[in-house]
């Protein structure tokens, strides 16, 4: 699933349309919120929905220059900087897959043969065993942190900027 934004009166081929996952989508959007809560609108809440919402001309450009002066001046490698700080530092949840022992043993588990794969040698030396996976945390026992799979890069912000410059406003669809 993405997120598909698409301007409303573009002025150049950048404006007419920006595509983002959904995994990418988020953290854009979330920067815009974070960092310019008095450019996003009045319900900034809907700009995690594809049912429309944006900004209009004025907005969409204002907005897009913002980013682009935070692009210049460090803010947005900052932020990116400061989010991947909090992001490392997030616990992992044990995993419900395996009842975290890394090892799923359930009918699904059992039929697809986790409990006598072979690790591959990095997760055989973390976890101290050379065999039994689970698809949900790849035998460790533990799974990602649903919020480090929401990415957020430089170029993201930037092709973001662009767009919203050139968009002649825009709607999330």
């Amino acid at each position: 699933m993405g997120m598909d934004v698409y301007g409303h009166s573009p002025k150049t081929e950048e404006g007419e349309y920006f595509r983002a996952n959904v995994w990418g989508w988020r953290p854009i959007w979330d920067y815009c919120v974070q960092m310019h809560p008095h450019l996003v609108g009045d319900e900034p809440e809907y700009g995690h929905y594809n049912d429309g919402y944006g900004l209009d001309e004025e907005g969409a450009t204002r907005l897009g220059e913002a980013i682009e002066q935070d692009l210049r001046d460090g803010r947005a490698h900052a932020y990116i900087e400061s989010r991947n700080k909090y992001l490392a530092k997030l616990e992992r949840p044990e995993c419900d897959w395996c009842d975290k022992t890394g090892i799923r043993t359930d009918k699904v588990g059992v039929d697809m043969g986790m409990p006598e794969k072979a690790l591959d040698a990095v997760t055989a030396i973390m976890v101290g065993r050379t065999h039994g996976w689970c698809n949900g945390c790849n035998g460790e026992g533990r799974q990602d942190h649903p919020e480090t799979l929401y990415s957020l890069e430089i170029g993201d912000l930037d092709e973001f900027a662009v767009f919203l410059i050139n968009s002649g406003g825009f709607g999330i669809h």
